[in-house]
């Protein structure tokens, strides 16, 4: 296994169509590969990249929905709620605890962790939504523990949400 924990030869690449990146995945080979944009969700692909966790959250006053915990993460374009551009903010501090996880055997096609593993769900401070993720770590773990952000950059990034893992604290 790899030091990242990703399969091997799972490694995207990608290009830049404007201010959005398009990611080419390998998936099915050379000739079978997939191409993908993250468009106006660009931003937070590159922060992982560089090893920072941005979330967005509405600065619309007129907002019907006032949260106490603001940000939305995985990030949104637009408020779900009055539908205004959002804003984006960097998470200073990515840390959290799990909120519940499935302990992975068997990934199936396509998936490019490899097994087994756990997936978690992550709850963070000031975030109103529940981060979903790896855990790096392959130890027994349970509800509550604490967890950290990690990033895979450089010639690790895969240029996909898998840069984005989580390790116990």
């Amino acid at each position: 296994m790899e030091k990242t924990g990703l399969k091997p030869n799972r490694r995207s690449k990608i290009t830049q169509q404007g201010n959005a990146w398009v990611v080419h995945v390998p998936r099915f080979g050379e000739e079978g590969e997939h191409l993908h944009t993250y468009g106006l969700l660009t931003p937070y692909f590159q922060g992982l990249t560089e090893g920072r966790l941005l979330a967005t959250k509405c600065t619309n006053r007129k907002c019907p929905v006032k949260m106490d915990e603001p940000l939305w993460l995985p990030p949104r374009a637009d408020c779900p709620d009055c539908h205004q551009p959002m804003v984006w903010e960097a998470i200073k501090n990515p840390m959290g605890y799990i909120y519940s996880y499935t302990y992975v055997e068997r990934g199936g096609t396509g998936i490019e962790i490899e097994t087994p593993y756990y997936q978690i769900d992550v709850k963070m401070p000031g975030v109103c939504t529940i981060v979903k993720g790896y855990l790096r770590n392959r130890t027994s773990i349970k509800i509550g523990d604490r967890v950290r952000a990690g990033f895979l950059t450089g010639d690790e990034a895969t240029h996909t949400c898998l840069d984005l893992y989580w390790e116990l604290q």
